[in-house]
């Protein structure tokens, strides 16, 4: 699984970093850092981030692009 965040839309709520702490991680008060690739053990912690995001910023998918081809 792989995760894009979309950083427009992000508000640092930091419910991600709550809910999943080995992928996502508050940069100072606003900047976010992730990883792209989800690792199996943490799926489920990254899926519960993501329906936690109040701005739905988050988005999974098996193969997230970020535009480039």
């Amino acid at each position: 699984m792989r995760t894009v965040v979309d950083l427009t839309r992000c508000q640092g709520y930091a419910q991600c970093v709550f809910l999943a702490p080995a992928m996502f991680e508050l940069h100072g008060e606003e900047g976010l850092l992730y990883a792209t690739a989800v690792p199996d053990d943490q799926v489920e912690r990254v899926r519960q981030a993501a329906a936690a995001c109040p701005v739905q910023a988050i988005i999974l998918g098996e193969e997230v692009t970020t535009g480039a081809r």
